[in-house]
């Protein structure tokens, strides 16, 4: 059987832990079993080389940030791989450039094309143990690219997808998929199962288990992915296609949230076509990722139009907005980054209703306003003030019956 793990930054954290992954990686070898390890930086590497990069220069260059920190995952890679020998285990660390995890240059946000698998099988037919830092690519012109925050997880998909493994185990600081974040909500469940199609939207709104585009990967080339804890033995969650589950489905599978965006308003529009196309044009030529998009009531011949995005790219979308208001002939650009979305998911929306309505009551209860609502097939989310982020969780999660019978008493 040939398996994929990938271990995040917290379970690499130290030399300790580093050590407790090799112990982890040859109970598979143990068994006969071909194994690719997939490893990030050491827990708070990449935010300390950015620091440093931004120490230097207020906008540095995307090429070279992409050098700086895909070396995080360099170290970790090589230090498991002598962690492995020391244990008495052959096995060999593998760049991006070296196996050719081929991306595109969009450097900070690479997407791979291709992975040529070929080294890596080379390798596993030697008997080793392979270690290939995630996070990282190469494109067309040789230049070091790296895949976006949480790209390790997008790394490990790929690989398996490439390889046709049997398995792909993300090993995380969280024994599995929970209803909701049990830092937020002490009443939430492990899930055993949940579907690509819901993960990929829990992971989308917030969710931090797993990175959104890895699981993408994971529908498209339909790979199995398990998330488990590498700091407590369990069972993990089992993410897979919709018929591997129980026939029945709750109406409700999670309630996510997320106080990583910032809401932009652009005032006084023109509300005539092709307005709407130069301000989104200018965003996506900029690689910049739109979310909940609303375009209030138009007041005669003018209207507001408001987006949220990452706050990573706050500053850079409003600078951008800046600069095309005027050749659209907006007023001017607000900015909010005092904002939260709060999201319910689940299959059984496809065939119940009255969740919305639901929804809405609940939060009304709560004395929550609900500044934009964006839908799919599979979710409802709400924009509202950070500050009520967390009692809306709570709220949902009880309201939708999600809350687990038995909790440990909060400390």
């Amino acid at each position: 059987m040939l398996v994929v793990q990938k271990y995040g930054g917290t379970s690499v954290r130290d030399i300790e832990r580093i050590m407790n992954v090799a112990k982890k990686t040859v109970e598979y070898k143990n068994k006969d079993n071909d194994i690719v390890v997939v490893v990030s930086a050491m827990a708070g590497e990449t935010d300390r080389l950015l620091n440093i990069a931004h120490e230097i220069a207020k906008f540095p260059d995307d090429r070279e940030m992409d050098v700086l920190i895909s070396t995080g995952e360099q170290v970790t890679s090589a230090l498991l791989a002598i962690s492995l020998k020391e244990i008495g285990y052959d096995a060999v660390s593998v760049l991006g450039y070296q196996v050719r995890i081929v991306t595109d240059s969009s450097f900070g946000k690479a997407r791979i094309t291709d992975v040529e698998k070929e080294k890596i099988f080379a390798e596993l037919k030697k008997g080793k143990i392979v270690v290939v830092p995630g996070f990282q690519g190469v494109d067309e012109d040789g230049n070091i690219t790296t895949l976006g925050r949480g790209g390790s997880d997008t790394t490990a998909v790929a690989l398996a997808a490439g390889l046709n493994a049997d398995l792909c185990e993300i090993y995380t600081d969280v024994d599995g998929v929970y209803t909701t974040d049990p830092n937020i909500c002490n009443r939430a469940r492990r899930l055993d199962t949940i579907s690509y199609d819901e993960m990929l939207e829990m992971a989308s709104l917030g969710a931090k288990v797993l990175q959104t585009r890895s699981v993408e990967l994971a529908k498209k080339y339909n790979v199995p992915i398990l998330v488990k804890s590498s700091l407590v033995e369990g069972i993990g969650t089992l993410v897979c296609k919709e018929d591997m589950m129980s026939m029945e489905q709750v109406v409700i599978s999670g309630v996510s949230y997320n106080k990583n965006e910032a809401k932009i308003t652009v005032v006084n529009v023109p509300d005539k076509p092709g307005i709407a196309a130069k301000i989104f044009t200018a965003l996506s030529d900029a690689n910049i990722v739109v979310d909940v998009i609303v375009q209030n009531v138009s007041r005669g011949d003018f209207t507001d139009i408001t987006f949220t995005i990452a706050k990573t790219d706050a500053k850079k979308a409003y600078k951008i907005m800046e600069e095309v208001a005027p050749g659209v002939g907006a007023e001017k650009v607000n900015i909010d980054n005092d904002i939260a979305k709060i999201s319910i998911v689940g299959l059984g929306m496809r065939s119940h209703s009255g969740i919305a309505s639901k929804m809405f009551s609940i939060l009304a209860h709560e004395g929550v306003n609900i500044e934009a609502i964006t839908t799919s097939e599979i979710k409802i989310s709400c924009v509202i003030e950070s500050k009520y982020g967390e009692l809306a969780v709570r709220a949902l999660h009880k309201g939708f019956g999600l809350d687990a019978e038995d909790v440990k008493e909060e400390k």
